[in-house]
């Protein structure tokens, strides 16, 4: 029966009335269904449309911007809906690190989207919960400081990658080219490193296939089909980027499986070469003593080196690559750079010691962390048990977005929150100064586990390169031209761009 003679069947009412009824119930029961039972009121916001929610005030290209905005309106706590999906989302410093820190526990879990519960299948550290997470974080954790995050070892792992990158640099003799690919090449070798205990020349075909394949997922997670598709899990087999996305995962699990399996093939348990190494005898030692950890498993393992290469590579490079834009469109700060690097270092390499003598520098790297704010909503989060937070009761659950756009650019924490301005790290006497709303690992027991190492490759690489290059827009391009508008995805990454890569004459001393 057509939709008019539906309409216009006396026989057809009471059947209408129904469905109209059943409708009505059902957005009654859905809204409903997220209020509390007397343990206290709900965050405010937005009023929702039924099944769209607020999807209409939202831009996917930059939801972030649209949730400060919202925050302006409605708190520091409140709430949206992404189609039937609920969200609270956390604003401002002095919030997201009252929940992040104060309420671990409640805060901590890990949103698990159906996309990534079909390619985490939740093992790994970043799309995990329960005691497997736990487990891996902890053997992760202390497994990368044994192989030396953030110690001697890996600097010196760094400053042998620092070369061969300012090789690659210094061929293209000063013409114009775009920093993308040897950045990420380079910064993923040095998880590389760690992982399996050696590095991967550039122009490898596998380990470019392994990195680009990895960085185009970064760009669809975040990506307005990633987000349409959270919110309507039955759109994916049309959803173009889902396919890409998982074809993208496949094809790097079977290449890291391949890699795994060479070293376990070579396997010495006296002499761990590496992260895949100690996972491997902690798996045979178990298995030895009959303590059989449930959690020591191929698919952890895997999930775990995946999670480490993707996030290893795409952060630390992309905030690179926003510091080399931002000396190109600041000379004069620039200048002020190499000018310390030169009174205090002079030609030798950079070290990680030399921090505490570079306190210009370092607040160069701490601005642009804060400006390109390049994960502006953490990975999202979920709540482990039922919480009432700044007077607000948030059930079990519910989807969480510490949303660290607005504790980055906080009009109560930093003077001139959306302009470039190393002055945010230094006292009146130029010393460097920690800042307490400097969060771009965000915190608590989801914070970044690599953040030592994170921190120790911004240092040596952003030094070296500035000690030895001048960056520069390239022929015809004005420094006024140079866009600082961010690419979207999970983490916001320089529009394209290129820039000239000029040799310093004091780099030849």
């Amino acid at each position: 029966m057509a939709l008019p003679d539906l309409l216009h069947s006396s026989a057809s009412v009471p059947l209408l009335g129904a469905l109209v009824g059943l409708l009505v119930l059902f957005f009654f029961f859905f809204f409903s269904s997220s209020r509390n039972q007397g343990q206290g009121k709900d965050p405010p916001g937005p009023r929702p449309l039924p099944l769209i929610g607020n999807l209409l005030s939202m831009d996917f290209m930059k939801p972030h911007i649209t949730l400060w905005e919202l925050s302006k309106k409605y708190g520091d706590v409140f709430t949206v809906y992404l189609g039937t999906k609920r969200v609270v989302v956390l604003a401002g410093y002095k919030t997201v690190k009252h929940a992040l820190v104060n309420h671990a526990d409640a805060f901590g879990d890990r949103e698990l989207t159906p996309l990534m519960h079909t390619i985490s299948k939740e093992h790994g550290i970043l799309f995990a919960n329960g005691e497997s997470w736990k487990e891996m974080r902890r053997f992760t954790r202390t497994t990368l400081r044994e192989f030396g995050m953030g110690k001697s070892m890996s600097e010196d792992k760094i400053i042998e990658e620092c070369e061969k990158l300012m090789e690659v640099f210094e061929q293209h003799k000063g013409k114009a080219f775009d920093t993308q690919k040897s950045m990420n090449y380079a910064v993923s070798n040095i998880i590389c490193a760690i992982m399996y205990g050696s590095r991967f020349e550039y122009y490898d075909p596998e380990f470019k296939a392994m990195v680009n394949r990895a960085n185009e997922n970064i760009q669809i997670v975040g990506s307005p089909s990633a987000q349409l598709h959270a919110i309507s899990p039955w759109l994916g087999q049309w959803l173009r980027a889902i396919r890409i996305c998982r074809k993208n995962v496949n094809q790097n699990q079977t290449q890291m499986r391949t890699l795994i399996r060479a070293l376990q093939d070579t396997l010495n348990p006296q002499a761990c070469r590496g992260f895949v190494d100690a996972f491997l005898v902690r798996q045979q030692t178990l298995r030895e003593s009959e303590n059989m950890n449930p959690h020591y498993h191929s698919e952890n393992l895997l999930h775990v080196v995946g999670n480490l290469f993707a996030a290893g590579t795409d952060t630390t490079a992309t905030t690179l690559r926003w510091g080399l834009l931002l000396m190109a469109k600041y000379p004069k700060i620039q200048g002020q750079v190499q000018e310390e690097l030169s009174s205090t270092i002079g030609s030798r390499r950079v070290r990680v010691e030399d921090r505490k003598n570079l306190p210009y520098t370092d607040a160069v790297i701490h601005e642009t962390q804060r400006l390109a704010n390049i994960v502006p909503m953490s990975l999202p989060h979920t709540t482990s048990q039922d919480v009432t937070f700044q007077g607000y009761f948030i059930k079990k659950g519910t989807v969480v977005y510490p949303l660290l756009t607005s504790v980055l650019w906080d009009e109560t924490e930093w003077e001139s929150p959306l302009r470039f301005n190393p002055s945010h790290f230094l006292d009146e006497d130029g010393k460097f100064v920690k800042r307490d709303a400097f969060m771009p690992f965000s915190a608590g027991r989801r914070a970044c586990v690599g953040e030592s190492l994170a921190r120790m490759e911004l240092f040596l690489f952003f030094a070296a390169l500035l000690q030895r290059f001048r960056f520069t827009p390239p022929p015809g391009v004005t420094e006024e031209d140079l866009d600082l508008t961010p690419t979207s995805g999970l983490t916001l990454g320089p529009s394209p761009h290129q820039l000239c890569a000029h040799r310093r004459l004091e780099a030849e001393s």
